[in-house]
């Protein structure tokens, strides 16, 4: 088994209903990876879509997923693949979508609590740990009374979506810079202000 070897799971929700929904902003990440890495994602006995590469020649292999469960059921998915690769949860770094960041603001943590998101929540339950690595993605608040749970399943705005691939380009760079270097590394870079 090759040692440096990392879970990326994307959240988000299955079929094409939802593809471009903020919910599904993990899907669209591991999305760019896969085409960084030229790999292609194929169904997976763990039910999930898996693509596996490097993104750099003798670099870390990435193991990119996107579960095909509803967010809410993330869990069981997630904890098949570790299993089926013998992973232990410090090499699982999950790329989802945060309600309390502004949009276009990216946080990578490790470890502490679901912070309400179901997918993490599931997660925690299905692995038994909560020490894996987040790749929070800021979509902000919804606007005036819109209810949390329906904004997250609205597609990105058309401003927003002038952002977004800048977005989803720096998460996956993050994602890389994780893998290669440690999570310090890219907190570091990515949590700092811009220069």
């Amino acid at each position: 088994m090759d040692e440096n070897l990392w879970l990326v799971v994307g959240l988000g929700n299955p079929g094409p209903g939802y593809a471009g929904n903020r919910h599904n902003v993990g899907h669209m990440v591991t999305a760019v990876l896969a085409d960084r890495m030229r790999a292609n994602f194929k169904n997976h006995k763990a039910n999930s879509a898996v693509a596996e590469g490097r993104s750099f020649p003798g670099g870390p292999k990435l193991i990119l997923a996107k579960p095909n469960s509803f967010m809410n059921l993330s869990g069981g998915p997630v904890a098949a693949l570790l299993r089926f690769y013998s992973l232990d949860v410090s090499r699982l770094i999950v790329v989802h979508d945060e309600l309390d960041l502004p949009f276009d603001t990216l946080k990578i943590k490790v470890g502490g609590g679901h912070g309400g998101h179901n997918g993490v929540r599931d997660i925690i339950a299905a692995t038994g740990s909560n020490e894996f690595t987040r790749i929070r993605m800021g979509i902000g608040r919804p606007p005036g009374r819109q209810n949390a749970a329906d904004f997250v399943l609205h597609d990105f705005s058309s401003t927003e979506r002038t952002t977004l691939g800048i977005m989803l380009e720096d998460a996956a760079d993050a994602i890389e810079m994780i893998a290669a270097e440690g999570v310090t590394a890219a907190q570091q870079k990515f949590h700092a202000p811009p220069a």
